[in-house]
């Protein structure tokens, strides 16, 4: 087409696709491609997995960056024995709901034996175990505690330790980056599998780098005796965030379909416990929005703007949540937009909307107790760490500054702590 058209054209096309290659050069350079710890293992043949034989924890998003998943490559590498595989929430294949527990089954393309740990037992048991050599982990989470990947990789390093076998990690980004502290550590009452660690709610650090952190200080029964190995990544460094990666997303589970709901789960995810309002999951936008039949959505908006929250912004919508608490009942709210994700912080976001939903709506207070709410309570808590926050909101009719104190405590600590497994 391009041969048609007069010179004068030509020229000006011409200097725009110099542009627009300027641009994308540009990108590329930004954009650096990373390599996950599976590529890092598959370009040193294998040498940590030779002559053993390995036991796999892995699910959807244990693939390299052309999307070949982990399990196959690990069946097919050469001195490498894959002999078992062993699944967490939502399955080796992604074919488990939410909180449904997985069976134990036989996987239909390696034909290796998936035991589950997610079920009636959470880490691999000694029967399940034997004749393993090494436990390899390899499982892409959203930076989050709650988040109950890490739970299970926890649980099987003690696993391992048990059974004196050696637990290796696949390295993988923080979607979050390796910066970012927010939230108090967990308190002991509060330990379960979705705080299962004393560590922040964001606690910046990878999957192999929590790892270290956990044998480390001790936080995992039989620590002292686990041989732990982690496979680095080549590429990443603390301030990516996951879209400046190169990396294909691949969904952890259901209601986290981008790598960008990484940056809404900490901020909705916490009052979603509650079952109160709507926070999109149900609707097309998981963990973006703040709704309710009763709200309104104008008010609610320019309540939150007016509060200026760094890197955070607010539009009013309205939608019918096709399943949850408000299935088919047309919902009010707003939808929340992180702007600057280097400015925000993310996990108070979730309280400013309580303190201006409870000013709004003095008879909306979700947080006392009552016999329908016991078990949203408890899990709110044990998300949170804290049986604190939940009461001083209480006490202090939802505003959010005399939880700060509380929410940032342990922020210079930790971060001076982790420092000390980084690896990037």
């Amino acid at each position: 087409m391009l041969l048609l058209v007069s010179n004068v054209n030509n020229s000006s096309k011409m200097k725009r696709f110099i542009s627009l290659s300027l641009i994308f050069l540009t990108s590329v350079a930004i954009f650096a491609q990373v390599k996950p710890g599976i590529e890092v293992l598959r370009d040193n043949a294998f040498d940590v997995l030779q002559g053993k034989r390995i036991g796999l924890i892995t699910n959807p998003t244990g693939v390299d960056s052309k999307l070949n998943a982990t399990p196959d490559i690990l069946a097919t590498a050469d001195g490498v024995q894959l002999v078992a595989m062993f699944a967490p929430e939502h399955g080796i294949r992604g074919d488990v709901a939410a909180g449904a527990r997985v069976a134990t089954t036989t996987d239909a393309a390696t034909g290796v034996k998936v035991y589950s740990i997610y079920g009636k037992t959470k880490k691999p048991t000694q029967q399940m175990l034997a004749g393993i050599d090494a436990l390899v982990y390899d499982i892409q989470d959203n930076g989050c505690r709650s988040y109950t990947f890490i739970s299970t990789m926890g649980k099987a390093m003690e696993a391992a330790a048990q059974s004196n076998i050696e637990f290796i990690v696949l390295d993988r980004p923080n979607p979050l980056g390796g910066l970012r502290v927010e939230g108090p550590i967990t308190d002991a009452d509060c330990i379960s599998f979705v705080s299962q660690y004393p560590i922040p709610y964001l606690y910046g650090l990878t999957p192999g780098e929590l790892a270290q952190y956990l044998k480390g200080e001790g936080l995992i029964a039989g620590a002292e005796n686990l041989k732990l190995t982690v496979v680095p990544m080549e590429g990443w460094t603390r301030n990516m965030i996951f879209n400046e990666t190169g990396l294909p997303w691949i969904l952890p589970s259901p209601h986290i379909p981008s790598d960008d709901t990484c940056l809404y789960y900490p901020a909705t995810g916490i009052i979603g416990e509650l079952a109160w309002i709507s926070i999109g999951v149900g609707y097309t936008m998981p963990f973006k929005t703040f709704a309710a039949p009763w709200i309104d959505a104008g008010k609610l908006s320019q309540r939150l703007n007016n509060l200026n929250l760094p890197g955070i912004s607010f539009r009013p919508i309205h939608y019918t949540p096709y399943y949850g608490i408000f299935k088919g009942t047309p919902v009010k709210g707003v939808e929340v937009f992180v702007n600057e994700p280097d400015a925000a912080q993310l996990t108070l976001v979730q309280f400013y909307v309580m303190q201006e939903l409870h000013d709004m709506y003095a008879s909306q207070s979700p947080l006392t107790p009552t016999t329908a709410n016991k078990n949203n309570l408890k899990m709110f808590d044990n998300v949170v760490g804290t049986k604190q926050i939940r009461q001083i909101l209480i006490n202090n009719n939802y505003k959010v500054s005399p939880i700060l104190s509380i929410w940032n405590k342990d922020y210079q600590q930790f971060s001076e702590k982790k420092q000390h497994y980084h690896l990037y």
